[in-house]
């Protein structure tokens, strides 16, 4: 039967499977931490909460409960049908992309350098990044509580009549600030600590499983705190389009609002969300690939 599924399917095909399939649990288990992100990153919407100098300062905790309270628990999965839309073939494509890249330099991960590790990842998270940025937009207003779409194709429809293809475009240089750097430094930090760690541990069935679910966690959460700036930035232009045309001035908004700690705002669901994604991610990447032969 593995042989059979070996020959069938072309690797690169396999690879989109394998990531596709790794995404979609994780999408859904942590989705509620990506919706609290934006709205911390949104505070005038829906929050309660106390004020420092005349400003909104809600906390974590404050939206998951005003989120429960005006929205009930379902309030907590809201914008699920475009993370699904986003995520799922999103990392299907980044894993694809990652094969084909590798099998074009004749590399394998155990074979990556440092360099060449942050190179390929910014590479791969690019191409599936710009081909899905309209849905990112989409997930983006779903989340944050201020446009209300009644369908991901209904949406496709409004913002398109009303804003264009820049509509569905905008935020795309913070964007790939974002995720590019975060896929290249989460896949330096995953390959290097992995190639730290003795063999035997990586070939036993035993132990392999959290030896990849570690080097997912310490490379999500380095790769997280130094994306997080773009990712604020991002927030603010899918948001607001008109207010915020592009990236400087959505910059000059956040650090002349909140200062310097408001590049890092929605940091610990966000670093929780995707360092616990992209570790789970990783980690049935690694395991589907070996059963399946592609490894």
């Amino acid at each position: 039967m593995e042989t059979c599924l070996q020959c069938q399917y072309h690797p690169v095909f396999k690879a989109f499977l394998a990531g596709s399939f790794s995404g979609t649990f994780s999408t859904i288990l942590f989705q509620p931490l990506d919706l609290v992100k934006t709205r911390l990153q949104n505070p005038s919407q829906h929050v309660v909460a106390a004020t420092v100098n005349g400003r909104i300062q809600p906390g974590m905790i404050t939206i998951f409960v005003n989120i429960i309270r005006q929205e009930h628990i379902a309030g907590l999965w809201r914008g699920m049908v475009p993370s699904i839309a986003r995520c799922v073939p999103g990392v299907g494509l980044y894993f694809s992309s990652l094969h084909w890249l590798k099998s074009k330099m004749g590399k394998s991960r155990q074979d990556l350098g440092a360099l060449e590790a942050i190179t390929l990842g910014v590479v791969a998270r690019s191409m599936s990044g710009i081909a899905l940025i309209p849905i990112t937009v989409i997930k983006t207003r779903y989340e944050s509580g201020v446009y209300k779409y009644n369908s991901l194709t209904g949406a496709l429809k409004a913002i398109y009549k009303a804003e264009g293809f820049r509509g569905l475009s905008c935020g795309l240089g913070p964007t790939l600030a974002r995720d590019a750097p975060f896929s290249g430094l989460y896949l330096m930090f995953y390959t290097q600590t992995k190639q730290a760690i003795p063999k035997e541990y990586l070939q036993s069935p035993a132990s392999a499983s959290v030896v990849h679910f570690s080097c997912g966690i310490i490379a999500g959460i380095a790769a997280s705190l130094a994306t997080n700036p773009a990712d604020v930035l991002k927030t603010k232009m899918q948001l607001y389009p008109d207010k915020f045309p592009n990236a400087f001035s959505a910059a000059m908004y956040v650090h002349q609002t909140y200062g310097v700690r408001g590049y890092f705002k929605g940091a610990v669901p966000r670093m929780l969300r995707r360092t616990l994604m992209a570790a789970m991610a990783w980690t049935v990447f690694e395991e589907i690939t070996r059963s399946i032969g592609l490894k």
